[in-house]
């Protein structure tokens, strides 16, 4: 998936499979959403889309949780 698609245009039937399985490895070996959206030049929600078609499961948010703070010694 060097290459970038045309933003805008439709991806249908064969190459829309194949989008979905090379987004799904990536996205499977570590890769977030944010990065595959770069890469391919198409939108978060595109990508987000494409994975949950592909029936991945979708990691949580990562960054800072809040929660109680450990007591100091």
């Amino acid at each position: 998936m060097a290459e970038t698609l045309k933003k805008g245009s439709r991806v249908t039937g064969a190459a829309r499979d194949k989008l979905a399985a090379d987004l799904k490895k990536k996205y499977d070996a570590g890769a977030s959403i944010r990065a595959l959206a770069e890469e391919t030049g198409r939108s978060y929600g595109f990508v987000h889309r494409m994975l949950s078609e592909s029936g991945v499961t979708l990691r949580g948010r990562g960054g800072a949780t809040r929660g109680k703070k450990a007591p100091s010694a």
